[in-house]
């Protein structure tokens, strides 16, 4: 593995402004508590996060939840939705409170209040109370912790920010896959009130237990491709750069044809495929198993094929899938591989998202920053059913997905065109400086 401060050291300065960079580092450390320190600060980042990844068990409880007490399905579908959109914009405030408190301190609040939300929804009677407990509370709780620990790991591995990004979130992911078994099991045996008791404790102890191994990351200076020192943009900064809304665009739309898909899935099976319902919920599990190694395989793969390239190979398959479910009959098979592709892809768009952002515009401010960035997670889980109901049909909407998916194409050739004349300029500019032309 890469040493740490391979990343720090900054090309072409001498001694006093590399030191500079390492009084900037909150706290004394050495190499060898550096690599002891990260290591544990992983293995910590992994446990909060598989706690955290419980959440999207949702779709299990809704059914359970309505039976129990007498409320229309649709309305307690709803919760769910409620839930993203907290928790997308809670990250907004993550990084913040991360300054004011630090990571450990955070993460343990954030886990506390999370398992409390969920024992507080197995005493619920009334839907907004659901909508209160399950959806307002734990969402807040679970944003702020999924973005500070996500951002966090990558700032102590700046060397394999891909890698650590897919690894972690590849951990939300198999919370959600475990779970799914877990909370299955004691709905089965105790009903629907009494799995939520359980759930919120065990929770709780996943994030509060990861959170006591982590440790606020130390200020990184990084060195741009090009050879210089990277700029870290304030969010005030970013948001006068035509690359943030690009980005924002383009998580849009990812997130919008990935979240639309996971919510209806299952009817698609059914309505387009003609399969039965019970071949069709097998689907709704190949998702969470494509969705979570789509998040372990392009996050490494982004490290070395590059980042902007990964995202053009997603939003080509996304487009290529949802044109087949638009315009081709379904079989078994060919309904399948499309579901199978666009999870993995959105996978690795909500892995690799992270990492481009810290990449553009600094990783020392990368909490904020994409927390400003994952905004588009929200919208895009309203968006979908927003433009679902405009539609009004699947083929419909996959098409509007398909027009999204070739407008984000569009912007990151645009950004990779961007880019390289930058590099150019500047290569040529240095040459210029040393006299070699």
């Amino acid at each position: 593995m890469t040493s740490f401060y391979n990343e720090v050291i900054i090309h072409n300065c001498n001694e006093n402004s590399i030191s500079d960079v390492f009084s900037n580092m909150r706290g004394e450390y050495t190499m060898k508590e550096q690599t002891k320190d990260r290591r544990l600060i992983l293995f910590g980042t992994l446990l909060a996060q598989f706690g955290l990844g419980t959440i999207y068990t949702w779709s299990l409880f809704n059914q359970p939840l309505a039976t129990a007490f007498g409320w229309n399905l649709q309305s307690v579908t709803v919760t769910f939705s409620i839930t993203s959109f907290a928790l997308a914009f809670a990250t907004l405030f993550a990084g913040k409170l991360q300054d004011k408190i630090g990571i450990r301190k955070l993460i343990t609040i954030c886990g506390i209040v999370f398992g409390i939300g969920l024992i507080l929804t197995s005493f619920i009677s009334t839907l907004p109370m659901l909508y209160l407990t399950a959806g307002v509370i734990v969402g807040v709780a679970d944003g702020i912790a999924y973005i500070s620990t996500l951002s966090n790991c990558i700032k102590w591995f700046p060397e394999n920010k891909g890698v650590i990004s897919g690894i972690s979130v590849g951990a939300y992911g198999m919370g959600s896959l475990i779970f799914r078994f877990v909370d299955g099991s004691l709905l089965s045996h105790f009903g629907v009130s009494k799995t939520f008791f359980d759930w919120g404790i065990l929770g709780m102890i996943f994030i509060v237990l990861g959170a006591q191994f982590l440790a606020d990351a130390p200020f990184i200076s990084s060195v741009s491709k090009s050879g210089t020192i990277q700029k870290e943009f304030s969010l005030t900064e970013m948001l006068k750069t035509k690359e943030f809304y690009f980005f924002f665009i383009i998580f849009f739309s990812a997130c919008m044809s990935g979240l639309y898909l996971i919510g209806v899935v299952k009817d698609i099976g059914v309505q387009l495929a003609g399969l039965t319902p019970l071949a069709a919920a097998n689907a709704v599990a190949m998702v969470a198993v494509f969705n979570t190694i789509g998040r372990l395989i392009l996050g490494a793969l982004s490290d070395k094929l590059g980042r902007l390239n990964i995202l053009i190979f997603t939003m080509a398959v996304t487009l290529l899938s949802v044109f087949t479910l638009s315009f081709f009959t379904l079989t078994f098979t060919n309904f399948f591989l499309c579901v199978a592709s666009i999870a993995f892809c959105f996978g690795g768009n909500i892995t690799v998202f992270p990492t481009i952002i810290g990449d553009f515009f600094g990783i020392n401010n990368q909490t904020k920053n994409y927390g400003l960035v994952y905004q588009g997670f929200g919208l895009g889980a309203l968006g979908g059913s927003f433009v679902a109901a405009l539609a009004g049909s699947f083929k419909a909407t996959f098409i509007i997905v398909a027009a999204l998916c070739i407008l984000s194409i569009c912007l990151i050739v645009t950004i990779k065109i961007s880019e390289k004349r930058h590099h150019n300029a500047f290569s040529h500019s240095s040459a210029y400086a040393q006299g070699s032309i």
